[in-house]
């Protein structure tokens, strides 16, 4: 499937995570979005939004959605995902909550945004890793973890068929 993706995510609570995942540099996302340049583009007509969004995903070869505690609840991310799969652009969700963020360290899981927009069938991927003696999630083994895995999970995107 995907080098070049459209990653979908809740700024707010996720950038610094989502930050995280980009340094992996497995695949080619949209580029680096800047508190700065997202404000600019939020601050729009929904109309303007929506437009950005959708030409920002348009030559994008799949959608991954970086699911954090609240990626289901914000409306930008269910606009992402209901029009990757109208434009049939393989898509898959993979969990974020283990990575560490710079405000603080792991967070709790959240809901799966697919099924919550009634889409079954999109596989979600969790890299978080454990720590063995006191089961905290271990940041920095989910960090590797997601290293070695984005690449294949990448593959498995699901197309809408009809």
């Amino acid at each position: 499937m995907a080098k070049s993706v459209f990653y979908s995510f809740h700024y707010d609570n996720d950038v610094h995570r989502v930050q995280l995942v980009r340094q992996i540099d497995a695949l080619t996302g949209a580029p680096e979005i800047t508190g700065q340049n997202w404000e600019e583009v939020r601050h729009k007509t929904e109309t303007a939004v929506k437009n950005w969004i959708d030409k920002e995903m348009n030559y994008k070869k799949a959608v991954i959605v970086l699911i954090g505690r609240k990626t289901a609840e914000r409306h930008y991310v269910q606009y992402e995902i209901e029009r990757a799969w109208s434009m049939k652009k393989p898509l898959l969700g993979v969990r974020i909550h283990g990575l560490a963020s710079m405000s603080d360290g792991a967070d709790s899981p959240g809901k799966d945004p697919f099924t919550a927009l009634g889409i079954n069938g999109v596989p979600v991927f969790d890299p978080t890793q454990k720590d063995w003696y006191t089961s905290r999630i271990d940041t920095r083994a989910t960090f590797n973890e997601l290293r070695r895995q984005l690449p294949t999970w990448a593959e498995k995107g699901v197309v809408r068929w009809s």
